[in-house]
């Protein structure tokens, strides 16, 4: 889960590493009490949206004075977001947050990830800060380097010391940058992180260490163990598709094809979609109804795949573990009458009760092809698609 840049440095502040001062604002009418309380004439005006590249978008302007930071938040409030991370449909921005303009001596980068290869979580840093980290690995990989955390968040001292000399640290600056490294992998660990990027990590003019920009993103299977992270989901900033299907527990995921999948778990959902593209089609969205849905979710599924005007065919493809099939079948019959579904319905089951399921498909008088295999099933749809 990506959570924006100002609730991402909320929680660096709760754990103690050091944030230039910011106020947050949704209405133009804030901008004055804003600067009052940043006590500030020259700040800068971020757009907070779940998408990097933000300062080449214009989303990021600087303001010398309260009619500059109007007028500056006039523009930014509201804009669309359209970039490789967004997808094309884009992000709007309903939040900016302000933060007064900071004399920088130096830049760095710091932040911790979960190395897949290696199994473990890994810090980053980078005395090159405020630049893509793929673009200083392309350009100076030798200015690059890692260092294991602790499965409690924890740091050798000897690493430490590794990271300060790395990064060219000393004296104050060494033992301050050393704690906050070290605090910055406690916060990673401590709030289940997928990723935690200070960048630029910036020297001030008073010798101290500021985190000036901050990117979280969070593992979504931890968070029943942050309940309070897990408030700053922000549905404005995921596709209105997916927003609608999270809120049902659905995991959905819109594509550029014309076959709607319904599928109950990921494996499966994903050698459907490769078994479409073998046949010749092209998957419309990854939907996981999950071990154990509903009618309920059955047809939310439904409903939401429909909402896509390039669907030409739906292939429902579950394997009745924990489900049953005669409780997918059930679902199955009542969506077609409730949205009325007038694209061709390809469903393939396998599992329990799965010749109850099949049965009362057939005796629904709805016009569903059942198909014995997913290999079967896949081909059918895709022809399906192709004569819609």
């Amino acid at each position: 889960m990506n959570i924006h840049e100002y609730q991402a440095k909320s929680i660096l502040q709760k754990h103690g590493i050091k944030v230039p001062p910011f106020v947050v604002i949704q209405k133009l009418e804030e901008v004055k009490e804003a600067l009052e309380a940043l006590k500030a004439d020259k700040v800068v005006l971020k757009v907070q949206v779940h998408a990097g590249g933000r300062g080449k978008a214009g989303g990021i302007k600087i303001a010398n004075s309260l009619t500059e930071a109007q007028s500056a938040a006039k523009e930014l409030l509201g804009m669309k977001i359209v970039n490789s991370q967004t997808g094309k449909e884009g992000v709007i921005a309903h939040v900016l947050m302000i933060t007064p303009c900071i004399e920088i001596v130096k830049e760095y980068y710091l932040a911790a990830i979960i190395d897949r290869e290696r199994g473990e979580a890994r810090l980053i840093a980078s005395p090159e800060g405020g630049m893509e980290i793929e673009e200083i690995a392309a350009t100076n990989p030798e200015r690059i380097a890692t260092f294991p955390i602790g499965a409690y968040g924890k740091m050798r001292s000897y690493h430490l010391i590794k990271l300060a000399k790395f990064m060219g640290w000393t004296g104050a600056i060494a033992k301050e940058g050393t704690i906050l490294a070290k605090t910055l992998a406690k916060a990673f660990m401590q709030s289940d992180g997928a990723l935690l990027e200070i960048n630029p990590l910036v020297e001030t003019k008073d010798g101290s260490l500021l985190a000036l920009d901050a990117k979280f993103t969070l593992d979504e299977n931890g968070l029943f163990r942050q309940p309070e992270i897990a408030k700053f989901y922000d549905s404005t900033q995921s596709p209105s598709r997916e927003a609608e299907a999270k809120a049902f527990d659905l995991a959905y995921i819109a594509l550029d094809g014309n076959i709607g999948c319904m599928v109950n778990g990921a494996g499966l959902a994903m050698a459907t979609m490769d078994l479409i593209k073998i046949h010749g089609g092209q998957p419309a969205n990854f939907l996981d109804v999950g071990g154990g849905a509903s009618e309920e979710k059955i047809a939310e599924g439904f409903r939401i795949i429909l909402q896509d005007p390039q669907v030409k065919a739906i292939f429902v493809n579950i394997f009745g573990g924990i489900m049953n099939c005669a409780t997918l079948a059930s679902g199955i019959i009542a969506a077609t009458k409730q949205h009325k579904i007038k694209v061709p319905l390809v469903v393939r089951m396998e599992g329990t009760n799965v010749e109850m399921g099949k049965e009362l498909l057939i005796n629904s008088g709805l016009q569903i092809t059942i198909a014995d295999t997913l290999d079967s099933g896949a081909e059918q749809a895709v022809k399906a698609a192709q004569t819609s």
